[in-house]
């Protein structure tokens, strides 16, 4: 008899997905709606930092991905606190840094009008998609794998750009068919320097032509009486 496809939170099956793709660290501030995805990050060997600030989640994990050379994670709960990560997914699409967002959102049956519920906003997929590469509303917890492994492969096989994840919050807390895990194609080995567009070489060297050493600028030499 074949089993049945694995059935998991959409907090555990973004959580899952990141580990699966090498994520060690996030940067991010609890709050009401995303406690689910919180709940999982110990349990997937993802260590978390609590900034101040959600603009300060998105210029740490901005450095981080500029120092290791992997992509940086944030997690931002709903409304306001999404909008505060913004000028630094917009800094991060003007210097092509590989970041990702992921926050939770309206839930699937919110009705389009108004309503009042905790930071409701018109669209919060809307207002990232001005400052990042894509901003995706996941519709079920099995496009959740699907979702992050297209983060990941914007990162490894494109321009790198910041990315946005919304995980609707009746998807968050609530068991459902994960589907199979995605994985993103690993990153290509990058090219020698020689033949990447735009390195330049000072006159007289050239790659893997050693002049020898070189007189220290005026500056910094001694003066010998």
């Amino acid at each position: 008899m074949t089993a049945g496809p694995e059935h998991l939170t959409g907090g555990e099956a973004i959580v899952r997905a990141l580990a699966a793709h090498g994520v060690t660290h996030a940067f991010g501030i609890p709050g009401t709606h995303n406690l689910e995805i919180y709940r999982h990050l110990t349990a997937h060997g993802i260590a978390h930092v609590a900034p101040r600030h959600e603009q300060g989640a998105g210029y740490a994990a901005d450095a981080y991905a500029r120092v290791t050379g992997t992509p940086g994670v944030a997690i931002t709960t709903t409304g306001p606190a999404l909008l505060n990560i913004a000028a630094a997914v917009g800094q991060a699409y003007s210097d092509s840094v590989p970041l990702l967002v992921v926050s939770p959102g309206m839930p699937l049956r919110h009705p389009s009008r108004a309503t009042g519920l905790l930071h409701e906003m018109r669209s919060q997929t809307d207002a990232l998609r001005g400052v990042a590469a894509f901003s995706h509303r996941v519709t079920s917890v099995a496009e959740i794998g699907a979702a992050v492994a297209r983060a990941f492969t914007l990162f490894r096989t494109g321009r790198p750009r910041p990315a946005h994840i919304e995980v609707p919050l009746d998807l968050l807390g609530a068991p459902a068919p994960a589907g199979p895990a995605l994985l993103a194609p690993p990153a290509a080995p990058p090219a020698p320097a020689a033949n990447r567009p735009g390195v330049a070489y000072p006159r007289h060297r050239t790659p893997g032509h050693d002049p020898g050493p070189r007189a220290p600028p005026p500056r910094l030499r001694q003066r010998h009486r």
